[in-house]
């Protein structure tokens, strides 16, 4: 069975190879250079890299596709302000897509929706999060208090909810669903920013 499965994956192996070689000049141009422009966005986050320089060595075609795959890591590389390494990466990722898009008014306007949202995920946000957080520990506190009264424990001192992992559960799942509602909006902003020049 081994055997088979390993002659299936290079059966297709060799049927892609087949498909290559009828591909258009274009398409092995947009092949090579999109993950070239990966490599420079990843590169570009992670470190301090000059990448508009970079792009001097790339003309025609290939700058084009070296663009998108930046671009696509760029995107993806914009997240919730979670925490200050979050902001910064956002950021960095923002002020290179502001340059490298040949539509500059369409792109603000983009990018000044993001930034509202996080402005909101940041106050109203906080503040929601804030007061689950503080709701679900009372909820989780009286039905410790109630399970331990059922099992005929007394319960002396106040329970330090946040180390019960039931809690910690509860909290992460919470935070999941509150966040979702960035998450969805995020995730409108980031396909309108892929269909700008």
């Amino acid at each position: 069975m081994g055997d088979k499965e390993i002659k299936s994956a290079f059966e297709l192996a060799m049927e892609k190879l087949e498909k290559m070689g009828d591909s258009t000049e274009e398409e092995r141009t947009e092949w090579k250079y999109v993950p070239e422009g990966e490599k420079l966005g990843v590169r570009y986050i992670k470190e301090d890299f000059d990448l508009f320089g970079s792009l001097n060595g790339f003309s025609g075609n290939a700058r084009k596709y070296v663009i998108q795959g930046i671009t696509e890591v760029l995107i993806r590389n914009i997240g919730l302000p979670h925490t200050e390494v979050a902001k910064k990466t956002t950021k960095k990722a923002m002020d290179a897509l502001k340059m490298l898009k040949n539509d500059k008014v369409k792109t603000e306007a983009v990018l000044t929706q993001f930034r509202r949202l996080f402005d909101h995920y940041a106050t109203q946000g906080d503040q929601q999060r804030k007061q689950a957080l503080m709701s679900l520990k009372a909820d989780f506190e009286d039905r410790l208090q109630e399970s331990a009264k059922q099992q005929g424990m007394a319960v002396v001192g106040k329970i330090d909810v946040e180390k019960q992992p039931q809690f910690l559960q509860e909290w992460h799942k919470m935070q999941s669903q509150l966040d979702s509602q960035y998450l969805k909006l995020m995730s409108e902003y980031k396909q309108e920013l892929t269909t700008i020049s």
